[in-house]
């Protein structure tokens, strides 16, 4: 429950767009009749434990994140629906209002709608159009034409008060042309209607006609007359660049483009960061938005894994990236078989000059080589033997591996990490993520991400927590941007319905998922086995059920061999380098036609087309008569007015091909349930006529998912 404002039970709003509380009057005057009371003396207070509630209840207002502690999140242009709970007592008409106030201090009242009269329920929909922290509260109020509209519809209507009323109407009016700002065509419309209905030659219910006309209404919508404001408690609104709500990741390891082995000798020569940019176009060809490297940094020699995490590294294996520091440097440097500063400026810069971010993987852990373990031995931790502990997660070992401790140092690990970030972020880095954040205090992240943020505020941090979703939720109330999730385990469609109602509901205030099909670390029993169909399903799905996906180099290849026993894939980059030899799945070469890079790009190019995939909130799920096969929907109204809707159907079994009806949501498609519409698929360019109930055929004989875009005709 989020916290009650201190309320202006007596204040009267009347400016609009702005919205402001003008203070209570001092001292009570009188009332004329047929006109409320809104100023006067103010009336005695509840004291704590209790608080005030409010001259008119506003209650569990929405989105509210840790009790407005924290602000909840949305992007530049990214529709918000904030609800509440707005009642009062006795008949009396009830009204609600968000009040949105820019960065700037700028406040703009928005209009809710009752929702569920029976419940009380009131929702509006906003939209902040800058960067910056802005605010939202709702606002209850009395609604005096409200009021008077519906008592004199019924009693004109049988002759009761019949003069009275008109009157009363008369007087509601003259209080709103002189309470609230408006421009000279509206004004003009009230005051014919409050003229008209003091017209006493004309018939009551004609008098009455004028008065509630649709264009009376409506200006006293637009622009209401407000009694008795009791606002709630401000909740703040952090709104970031769209990157941090949407976008296509494509991770590579740095050292394994361009990385070649000789024949002879079976010797391998690293990849560079120049031959790493040579990749560059090639992914931005596909249409991804970030290009992610895993770290890049000196790797230490001791304790050092070989290949498929064996502890018998031989001299030429590279040893994990993620241990990190040598005598060569340590997070702020660059291992030498990579280059310079100057070849990652020059990696950026061409990144940049194909429309590509680049993302860093930041590791706060550190090989029993790096510098810190001999000039700052206390940021780790000592057994009672006096060696420095390795990183476990039983029954896993990782004896290169030292973490970072935190508690001993705070403020000058806090720093020196703050000192490594901006080494990056001077060189062009603006987008991190972070491996295993929930293995350090939640509350350092908090700090970093926030000190950040002050002079850097379009940087973008996501979160690698595999872990127990407090820990995940918690991280991303913190500042964390965006999130990996469980995406690569759920694979019912029961299981993906439930977790992606669960992410575009409360959770979206604050948690922005990233869906990836595979990770270097993730390799489930379904894309082992599930074939190319599942490479495909898989991929399509994390393009469209989020606005944010990822995709680990070689998923184009279909690597689907796990090393033994684990869930990883076998030889895999972590511990040695990888020459895919993409020149043979080029056009003309021995493996051409055997790369899903042409379904990627398709799907990238689908996304960019169509906005309503931009966004996480408005997806709606549809009944589909086999539980094996998914149909889910994205609508989003453009600024010109015009709708973008794309309906995705999905065979979740890669080996069967299967067939069902699909039951469409029409409402949820902006339709009618009779209407039809042309369905264009997006990815096959088959067209269709589709209504309410749709025949599918999806499998590994045609495709597996069906991407359409619906028009009307």
């Amino acid at each position: 429950m989020c916290p009650a404002g201190e309320p202006s039970s007596v204040g009267r709003v009347t400016a609009t767009p702005r919205a402001t509380t003008p203070p209570t009057p001092a001292a009570p005057s009188a009332v004329a009749p047929g006109t409320t009371r809104t100023g006067g003396s103010k009336p005695p207070r509840s004291t704590p434990p209790q608080r005030p509630v409010g001259r008119i209840p506003v209650q569990d207002v929405r989105p509210c994140v840790d009790n407005g502690a924290r602000p909840a999140a949305s992007v530049v242009g990214e529709e918000l629906t904030v609800t509440a709970t707005v009642f009062r007592e006795g008949h009396d008409a009830v009204n609600a209002s968000v009040v949105l106030t820019s960065p700037t201090g700028t406040e703009t009242l928005v209009p809710m709608t009752l929702v569920n009269p029976g419940l009380n329920a009131w929702e509006a929909v906003i939209a902040p159009d800058e960067l910056g922290l802005w605010s939202y509260r709702v606002e209850g109020w009395s609604d005096p034409y409200a009021t008077w509209d519906h008592d004199a519809s019924i009693k004109v209507a049988a002759d009761i008060d019949s003069e009275l009323m008109l009157e009363e109407g008369a007087r509601v009016l003259e209080r709103a042309l002189a309470e609230v700002e408006r421009p000279a065509a509206a004004r003009t419309l009230l005051e014919d209607a409050v003229t008209a209905l003091r017209d006493t030659r004309r018939p009551p219910q004609a008098r009455l006609h004028v008065g509630t006309d649709p264009a009376v209404r409506t200006e006293l919508h637009d622009r209401p007359l407000r009694d008795h404001v009791s606002p709630s408690a401000d909740l703040p609104l952090l709104v970031e660049r769209e990157r941090a709500l949407y976008g296509a990741w494509y991770e590579i390891f740095p050292r394994s483009e361009g990385a070649v082995q000789d024949p002879e000798t079976a010797k391998w020569t690293s990849g560079t960061l120049r031959t790493a940019a040579k990749r560059l176009p090639a992914i931005a060809d596909m249409g991804f938005d970030v290009v992610y490297l895993t770290p890049i940094h000196p790797i230490g020699t001791t304790a050092r894994k070989g290949p498929n995490n064996t502890l018998d590294a031989g001299p030429d294996d590279p040893g994990s990236p993620y241990a990190i520091g040598s005598p060569d440097g340590g997070h702020d440097a660059i291992h030498p078989d990579l280059g310079t500063f100057e070849d990652f400026d020059a990696f950026v810069a061409r990144a940049e000059e194909l429309g590509l971010e680049v993302a860093l993987d930041i590791a706060l852990q550190c090989s029993p080589d790096h510098p810190y373990v001999t000039s700052h031995p206390e940021w780790f931790t000592t057994r009672a033997d006096g060696t420095i502990a390795y990183a476990e997660n039983p029954p896993k070992k990782y004896q290169d591996i030292y973490p970072l401790n935190f508690d001993n140092d705070p403020a000058g690990a806090y720093a020196e990490v703050r000192r490594v970030i901006q080494v990056w972020i001077d060189h062009g880095v603006k987008i991190f993520r972070v491996d295993n954040p929930h293995t350090k205090p939640v509350e350092f992240w908090q700090w970093l991400i926030e000190d950040v943020a002050r002079d850097h505020p379009d940087v973008i941090w996501l979160a690698e927590a595999f872990t127990k979703p407090a820990m995940m939720h918690t991280l991303a109330k913190v500042g964390f941007q965006q999130s990996y999730t469980y995406y690569a385990w759920r694979n019912q469609k029961w299981e993906l319905e439930e977790y992606v109602r669960e992410l575009a509901g409360d959770a979206a205030a604050y948690m922005r998922p990233s869906f990836w099909p595979t990770t270097h670390d993730i390799l489930t029993p379904y894309m082992q086995f599930g074939g190319p169909a599942a490479w495909k399903l898989r991929a399509a799905l994390a393009a469209t059920l989020v606005p944010t996906y990822g995709i680990y180099a070689g998923y184009e290849l279909i690597e689907h061999v796990a090393r033994p026993g684990a869930e990883e894939q076998i030889d895999n980059e972590k511990y040695q380098y990888k020459n895919r030899h993409w020149e043979d799945y080029e056009p003309g070469g021995p493996k051409e036609g055997q790369s899903l890079a042409g379904y990627l790009t398709r799907l990238n190019e689908i996304r960019r087309a169509h906005p309503a995939l931009h966004w996480l909130r408005n997806i709606t799920f549809h009944h589909v008569d086999d539980e094996n096969i998914m149909a889910f929907s994205k609508r989003r109204v453009l600024p010109d007015g015009t709708e973008d809707v794309v309906v995705v159907v999905a065979n979740l079994d890669p080996h069967s091909t299967r067939e069902s009806m699909v039951h469409l949501d029409m409402p949820a498609l902006g339709l009618g349930w009779q209407d039809t519409v042309a369905a264009h698929d997006l990815v096959t360019d088959q067209s269709w006529q589709w209504g309410e109930n749709v025949y599918v055929r999806l499998g590994p004989e045609t495709e597996p998912v069906h991407v359409v875009e619906i028009r009307r005709f």
